[in-house]
């Protein structure tokens, strides 16, 4: 019997390639429905910004009740403070919201995670899609907000805004991704019913209490025999960390050493993404 000739199979390809080419989809697949949703977007990302510069920089020094003065120097310094404190909440709710309550609807009845871990990658690396995904539209949002924070004044009130672009181009991009990062965490670690609470309980906090509205050197008068209490105790908030940062990046104005912003960033960035990647992997495996 003469032998059967040899089959030649084709080079599969590699754990990595095939994971790479499967990130790669999952996140363009995000990023043709943000492309969709364009309007939605933009009116979700500008809606609190333009009130927080319309009322507290433009309607209240038009009926003199501005915080810092009605005029002059000090209206002009709380714009200062204003500006890049709504760059950096912005960043913060578009990670919260385009991850986790993305992630409510998708853990919920219908379980449509389930067509997203099907993806030939392993499951964290769903959710490594996901907090990229959400750390480009974060930084969208940043780049959208910024020229309207800064023009929406009203006469006589001006922000000292000064661009260092070194620090815009790394640390927001850093700020970004720990803030999708915060969004993993928070979107595995409620319960879809228990979304409301979320921000009852987790992002009003954060919100008010992460120097969008004053800079955190100007918390040390707080205190109590000597002990500054809320200067020390929002330093657990990243969001503090994330509008100092903007601050040193936009303006002039006295912000935490950037020697401290940097690494505390990297680590926030770090914890909430380990975090969202341990209870992701749960709630699918669940």
């Amino acid at each position: 019997m003469s032998a059967m000739p040899a089959v030649e199979s084709s080079p599969t390809r590699s754990v990595f390639v095939a994971s790479r080419a499967a990130l790669g989809a999952l996140i363009l697949r995000d990023l043709v429905v943000l492309r969709k949703s364009v309007g939605e977007f933009v009116l979700r990302t500008l809606i609190q910004p333009f009130l927080l510069c319309f009322v507290f920089l433009f309607v209240f020094p038009k009926i003199g009740q501005a915080i810092g003065g009605s005029h002059g120097q000090g209206a002009g310094d709380f714009a200062t403070v204003l500006v890049p404190g709504v760059v950096g909440i912005s960043v913060m709710f578009q990670g919260v919201q385009s991850i986790a309550l993305t992630m409510a609807q998708e853990f919920g009845y219908t379980r449509e995670i389930e067509d997203r871990v099907q993806a030939p990658c392993p499951i964290w690396l769903v959710a490594m899609a996901k907090v990229l995904s959400g750390a480009v539209q974060g930084l969208i949002a940043a780049i959208i907000v910024f020229p309207i924070a800064a023009v929406v004044h009203a006469g006589g009130v001006r922000a000292n805004l000064s661009l260092h672009w070194l620090i815009i181009v790394t640390l927001l991009p850093i700020a970004c991704v720990a803030m999708a990062g915060l969004g993993l965490t928070l979107g595995t670690s409620f319960e879809p019913r228990n979304i409301g609470l979320m921000f009852g309980f987790v992002i009003l906090p954060i919100t008010f209490l992460g120097g969008t509205y004053y800079p955190w050197t100007q918390l040390a008068p707080v205190k109590i025999g000597g002990f500054h209490w809320l200067q020390t105790l929002v330093l657990i908030n990243p969001l503090v960390y994330v509008n100092e940062g903007m601050r040193a990046a936009f303006t002039d104005s006295p912000h935490m050493h950037l020697y401290v912003i940097y690494p505390v960033m990297i680590g926030f960035g770090f914890l909430f993404i380990s975090l969202g990647l341990r209870n992701f992997r749960r709630r699918v495996l669940s």
